[in-house]
């Protein structure tokens, strides 16, 4: 993994800092769109691991647009917390570097967002499980792409066992993947979605297309269209939609094709 001295300093005060509460004060945390906080039984799981996919390169731009929303949200509920932002030399190769304007538009503070990359899938799990003992972290996001097979079910376990000890949130983003075995508290299929145009023509607030995979808690299958408030960080439905269709095993009542995500190996 690459990273300034600066950042190594900064990683250090956040593994020696201590969480309200201890261990185990992990709970859940408002997303603001009240379907969303209702189906997940009253928030988001904290210091938790949660799995966010994208089927295709597309949706890439939606799925990190995801994930920096959800470590938005996580980081609120510790102030003064960063997020740490893990990803391959091969996802910054087809992404490109993270742009901090565009993290300051969804209502963040890009300097508060740490960055590193790692040669390969291994040492980027190496280094998420580091990263997410520590305390003093929002949210640690990790970046990849296409098959992974150093993700095992010991792997996941690993990464689970680790956020709940320290009650960092892990988002791993699955680029151009499907889910196999682990063990996330949620799974989310993610795709980018119209906005309404302001005046002007101006583009509008972010618009997402969201898909509840599984939860481990509780039951899943439905989808919703959610709108990003910038100004409350928060989720919230787009002013012509985002209700909640319930989905069969083969797919959406919309699109009979969608349950392919959740069958690709």
């Amino acid at each position: 993994m690459t990273e300034s001295g600066e950042h190594l300093a900064v990683l250090r005060r956040l593994a020696g800092a201590k969480r309200p509460g201890g261990d185990t004060d992990v709970g859940l945390f408002l997303l603001g769109h009240p379907g969303l906080d209702g189906a997940l039984g009253g928030g988001f799981a904290r210091g938790r691991m949660h799995e966010l996919f994208a089927g295709e390169v597309d949706d890439a731009g939606g799925v990190a647009g995801f994930g920096a929303m959800l470590a938005l949200r996580a980081q609120a509920e510790t102030p003064g917390s960063a997020v740490l932002w893990l990803r391959t030399d091969d996802a910054e190769r087809r992404s490109g570097r993270f742009h901090g304007p565009g993290f300051a538009e969804l209502g963040g503070d890009p300097d508060t967002v740490l960055l590193a990359t790692a040669p390969d899938p291994v040492t980027l799990l190496r280094c998420a499980a580091d990263a997410a003992r520590c305390a003093g972290l929002g949210a640690v996001v990790v970046e990849g792409w296409g098959r992974f097979p150093a993700l095992d079910l010991t792997a996941s376990r690993r990464l689970t066992l680790a956020a709940e000890k320290s009650g960092a949130t892990v988002l791993m983003l699955r680029i151009v993947a499907g889910p196999g075995p682990g063990a996330a508290e949620t799974r989310w299929a993610v795709r980018s979605a119209a906005s309404s145009a302001l005046e002007a023509n101006a583009p509008g607030p972010a618009v997402l297309d969201i898909e509840l995979l599984r939860r481990r808690a509780g039951p899943s299958g439905m989808r919703w269209h959610v709108e990003w408030d910038r100004d409350r960080c928060a989720f919230r439905e787009p002013a012509l939609s985002g209700a909640v269709l319930p989905f069969h095993s083969n797919g959406s009542a919309e699109d009979p094709g969608a349950g392919a995500l959740r069958s690709t190996a």
